[in-house]
């Protein structure tokens, strides 16, 4: 596909769906297990916390439902514990086991190297202006249609 040819919402998207594909196929290389984006962001979520299931539901910006799904696919992974929260009984909280923050840790570290591989690319300088500007206030939270 040409890049140069799209605007900046499609440009933005194109990469995360390129970077995502090649974060995963570099996991699948040595990895057996399968977790998918979802899973990624709900262990990156846990990584060294415990936090409830509703707390993971409004960050992913997703139903309750699907959360619960693939936390349970986390769980039957064996990368997630579920617990019942000490403030209340009815929410329930979830923390990496010790394989899902290894699991984690290796996944972290094949993002490192492709940052590495970006930061070889296009040169350190860039690399923080584009952090720069992806960590900017666009502007967008105000619009409407």
């Amino acid at each position: 596909m040409e890049l140069h040819n799209l605007n900046v919402i499609d440009l933005v998207s194109e990469l995360h769906i390129r970077l995502r594909s090649l974060n995963n196929q570099l996991w699948h290389q040595s990895h057996d297990i399968h977790i998918s984006n979802s899973e990624w962001y709900i262990m990156s979520r846990t990584y060294k916390k415990q936090v409830t299931i509703s707390y993971v539901a409004r960050q992913m910006e997703i139903s309750r439902q699907a959360t619960h799904k693939f936390i349970k696919n986390l769980e039957s992974k064996g990368l997630v514990e579920i617990n019942n929260a000490q403030h209340n009984n009815k929410d329930k909280c979830i923390q990496l086991t010790k394989l899902g923050e290894e699991c984690f840790e290796q996944n972290r570290a094949i993002r490192e190297k492709l940052e590495a591989k970006i930061i070889a690319s296009i040169g350190a300088e860039r690399t923080d202006q584009l952090v720069q500007i992806l960590n900017m206030d666009w502007g967008l939270d105000n619009v409407s249609s």
